[in-house]
């Protein structure tokens, strides 16, 4: 085994998620999402955090959870669409496990999308796409980029664990 510990990047609904679920399950591994932790931590949204206290606020927390999850051995970690563009949160991430990019098209990602209100960014596809081709050049960072354009959650997971035992 390569590392004790995966991270999971990628613009918002990659699949970051449902990705880390499943892996955490075939390695019986801890999995952790950074989003909900925040959410927890916070007792509120996502979308609401933003809404209220604004995305410098929302930066800062996301960093502290980053932080905490240190420590974690043997887990998967679900990064929110934007963690890995800080770059404090990046150096560590990338000094503290296997960093697994989940490369997905942004028509396919627009598609994909809840219309809910609960994606704070993501509010007209000229934003979306700004967004995205910010955020590729800090995921082009990560250890690994996989192509998860319209492959399944365990096509996805077969292939890092592929990686894993290579």
């Amino acid at each position: 085994m390569k590392t004790d510990k995966i991270y999971l990047v990628g613009f918002m609904a990659a699949g970051k998620t449902s990705v880390a679920q499943d892996l955490g399950r075939r390695l019986d591994w801890r999995v952790e999402d950074v989003d909900a932790r925040i959410e927890e931590r916070e007792r509120r949204s996502i979308a609401d955090v933003f809404s209220q206290e604004g995305e410098p606020y929302f930066r800062a927390v996301e960093r502290q959870v980053v932080l905490d999850l240190i420590p974690l051995r043997h887990a998967v970690v679900a990064t929110g669409g934007g963690t890995f563009l800080d770059s404090d949160s990046r150096a560590i991430i990338k000094t503290d496990g296997a960093v697994f990019w989940l490369d997905v098209p942004l028509v396919e990602l627009v598609d994909r999308m809840p219309q809910d209100g609960s994606r704070p960014l993501a509010t007209t596809i000229a934003q979306l796409e700004r967004l995205y081709l910010l955020r590729r050049a800090a995921y082009e960072e990560a250890h690994v980029r996989i192509d998860a354009a319209s492959q399944s959650v365990g096509a996805l997971v077969d292939l890092i664990l592929d990686w894993l035992e290579t």
